[in-house]
């Protein structure tokens, strides 16, 4: 054969040749790619994935630049995500080399700013693709397919609302005290003690109670003497003041006609007192007498040391001990309110002669949100400098979903004073408007509520963080409770949750069915489906497109609901 013939021959062969050993791109297999979570899952308001790819041995041409970017594909449209960039040996740029012999495997990282649509959706990823100055097509891969957004359920607007609790108290408990001096080392009653103001006012005041007919008395004496003098001397001597003081006063109650118990003891050495009496003193050591009293337990060691102060005994005989020898006596009084019908009575027909207490209080004897709201409307007109009042109608709002209505309250109710309940609701008003950063800074300014953990675990809940949305809702029946420990996968918890929410709506069957299909029950997906859709129709479209329910798309009890 003629050599110059042959020649362009070999040279073409020899191009084809050196073209298969550099590499062209082709097609990546879907082998190569995997994503993870299948199916996608939202999380905090966002669809993130994890793309673990392959590249295999000689398909990355060393001459190559490749960029990879994930794209979520729904119907309303589609959402990219983050690019990455590879390339080849002898490409001249600063990305990640995957070598064209051995091949390279690369992760990738993306999120997606959750919408409802992409529920139903496909993930892509697709390459943008170089060889020098050369575009080479390369078609999308298909990598996973819809996200499942069981925790889009979690709902503020559900969430209880702080209150503005009221302080009503039945029975107020009173103590009032007045002092029968006595000499040192003497028991008898002085004509100058049992005459003086105070106890002429204490005896008025016993009288009164007594005649009241909301008020019971009761008295005690406590008879005392001070820690000088030895155990057994003073133990006699607060023993004749107590009988002395004792014999007085059932005198004085018989001839006012008063029978009411009378609780009488004493008490030897009153160090308690004696103690209290010097910390609250300018006395020069008194840091020293307090430690004596520490160090020895034993009544006649103390007494003997605090006498060897001498820089400080005499200011003790003078200021402290005498206050110590004395009669206590004290009226315990109890104040007893009104009824809950007679509060409720007045709450209706003349409110103003009701306190602000027992006013919040009467809002809470009824179930009907319309009385309720009623009552705390006229509690703001009457009493419009508590706060308590405007927040509690606020929250009446808010629970009528009057949302604009509500935040304009709660925000009247921080203006007369800035308070945890209204900064609590204003955070919930906020996780509606999708601002989790505004919520997280007024749940941080409020504090001493109980609603506050049920706040903050429907905030953690909504940023992701689900271990600390259980915890925080901590025994809290209501439907974003259960859906934490739904996506915590404590199912039995779960259940017993939504089984003891007490306003259980369409969204509580739904979790219900949720939890039975993550349990493989099948009958009890059907029935809380059932359930659910029966209270809103919607759900039956949600339910058709929800991977919760993927496995019982061919179930034809499950059809027939969705339809």
């Amino acid at each position: 054969m003629n050599k110059k013939i042959l020649l362009p021959f070999f040279a073409l062969a020899t191009f084809f040749v050196f073209s298969a050993c550099s590499g062209k791109l082709t097609p990546l297999s879907e082998q190569y790619i995997k994503a993870e979570p299948q199916p996608l899952e939202m999380i905090g308001g966002e669809v993130p994935v994890t793309i673990n790819a392959t590249f295999p041995a000689k398909w990355f041409n060393k001459n190559a630049i490749v960029t990879v970017t994930p794209v979520l594909r729904y119907a309303t449209g589609e959402t990219w995500g983050t690019s990455y960039t590879f390339q080849g040996e002898k490409a001249k740029a600063n990305n990640q080399v995957v070598p064209y012999a051995s091949g390279g495997n690369a992760t990738m990282r993306s999120k997606f700013e959750y919408k409802p649509a992409m529920k139903k959706s496909e993930l892509f990823l697709t390459f943008d693709a170089k060889i020098k100055n050369k575009t080479v097509k390369l078609p999308d891969i298909k990598i996973a397919e819809g996200v499942i957004a069981t925790s889009a359920l979690a709902d503020a607007a559900t969430a209880n609302p702080a209150i503005g609790a009221d302080e009503f108290q039945r029975i107020i408990k009173e103590a009032y005290d007045a002092n029968i001096m006595f000499l040192i080392q003497q028991a008898e009653l002085r004509s100058k003690e049992l005459n003086k103001g105070e106890i002429s006012d204490w005896k008025n005041l016993i009288e009164n109670a007594n005649e009241a007919p909301n008020q019971n008395v009761s008295v005690e004496i406590s008879a005392y003497a001070s820690p000088d003098g030895g155990v057994k001397l003073n133990d006699a001597l607060a023993e004749r003041r107590e009988s002395n003081t004792k014999n007085y006063l059932s005198k004085e109650l018989k001839k006012r006609k008063i029978d009411i118990p009378v609780d009488a003891r004493y008490t030897a050495q009153d160090w308690e007192g004696f103690s209290a009496l010097v910390s609250k003193s300018n006395l020069q050591d008194k840091d020293l007498v307090l430690r004596v009293l520490s160090m020895y337990k034993d009544p006649e060691e103390r007494e003997r040391e605090i006498k060897n102060i001498s820089t400080v005994f005499k200011s003790l005989a003078d200021e402290i001990l005498p206050q110590l020898r004395r009669s206590r006596l004290t009226a315990n009084i109890e104040i007893i309110g009104k009824s809950d019908e007679e509060i409720a009575s007045l709450a209706k027909s003349d409110a103003g002669s009701l306190n602000v207490e027992e006013l919040l209080y009467a809002a809470t004897l009824t179930d009907n949100d319309a009385e309720k709201e009623t009552i705390y409307t006229k509690a703001s007109n009457i009493y419009p400098g508590d706060y308590r009042t405007w927040n509690n109608v606020g929250m009446q709002r808010f629970r009528a979903g009057d949302f604009d209505k509500a935040e304009e309250l709660f925000n009247k109710a921080n203006s007369v004073k800035n308070n945890s309940e209204a900064n609590i609701n204003l955070g919930l008003l906020a996780l509606l408007k999708g601002d989790k950063s505004k919520a997280q800074q007024l749940f941080g300014s409020a504090s001493d509520v109980p609603e506050l953990g049920e706040a903050l675990g429907l905030l953690y809940l909504q940023q992701g963080d689900y271990a600390k949305a259980v915890s925080s809702f901590a025994g809290t029946k209501s439907n974003n409770a259960a859906l934490a420990q739904i996506l915590t996968k404590d199912y039995s918890t779960a259940a017993q949750t939504l089984n003891g929410v007490k306003k259980a709506d369409a969204v509580t069957d739904y979790l219900k069915a949720v939890v039975a299909a993550r349990t493989n029950d099948s009958s009890g997906v059907v029935s809380n489906l059932k359930a659910a859709i029966a209270k809103d129709r919607s759900l039956a479209s949600e339910a058709a497109i929800d991977l919760e329910f993927a496995k019982y798309m061919n179930n034809s009890s499950f059809t027939d609901l969705i339809k």
